[in-house]
């Protein structure tokens, strides 16, 4: 059973993402907050595997709160997914930075929402192609100004056919489509994501996606 938390400002945004969580008989709702600052507090009570939220709301934002959050409870604890609009790439790439375990849109049907939770939950990252979109834009429009030697000393420790699949990630294929393209089964594309996460110490894929531009390698 996997406890989860809803913080959205919207009445109506967090009784629809109940109701998709509803269809879902591992998922249980712990409770659904309105303000970002009332989330720390809430989880030094309640425990939380996973909490869903939203960027924008009073108070303080889902960026700081996811931050605020990671300030307590590690990303193997307590898990993160971020819901919004994606129409600004720089917030996909602030909640990255805080914390995030992944991102989805508020338009995902509800199998798309439940099956981010569970790959999020089982220690991936769920990426949908709007945040990677976002998150390529805003890589591309402003590359860092000096290659991280660190992380690319990292990439290098990746075979080649991980390397393939981790630029592939970074242009915003899903494992469906590295697989179509590279003729293998979508099973073994997320073999090579996770061991390629592992080596160069990406959490998640978010995360990847990050590392890989930051170490110069692009699409």
């Amino acid at each position: 059973m996997t406890r989860v938390l809803i913080v959205d400002d919207q009445d109506d945004m967090r009784a629809g993402i109940r109701a998709m969580l509803g269809l879902d008989p591992s998922l249980v709702v712990v409770a659904d907050l309105s303000d970002g600052l009332q989330v720390v507090p809430f989880l030094r009570e309640h425990p939380v595997d996973l909490i869903l939220m939203d960027i924008r709301m009073p108070g303080i934002d889902g960026v700081e709160a996811t931050r605020r959050i990671r300030a307590e409870h590690p990303a193997e604890q307590v898990r993160v997914i971020v819901l919004t609009t994606f129409d600004q790439d720089e917030i996909v790439l602030a909640a990255l930075r805080a914390g995030a375990n992944g991102f989805l849109s508020k338009t995902v049907s509800p199998d798309e929402l439940v099956a981010g939770i569970a790959e999020v939950v089982a220690g991936g990252g769920t990426l949908s192609a709007a945040a990677t979109a976002a998150l390529i834009g805003h890589m591309t429009d402003k590359p860092p100004p000096i290659v991280d030697q660190e992380l690319l000393q990292r990439f290098r420790a990746l075979t080649p056919r991980e390397k393939d699949i981790v630029i592939l990630v970074a242009s915003g294929l899903a494992n469906d489509e590295i697989a179509a393209q590279l003729f293998v089964s979508p099973l073994t594309v997320k073999t090579h994501a996770v061991r390629a996460m592992t080596k160069v110490g990406a959490r998640d894929r978010a995360q990847l996606v990050s590392f890989t531009f930051r170490a110069g390698l692009y699409p």
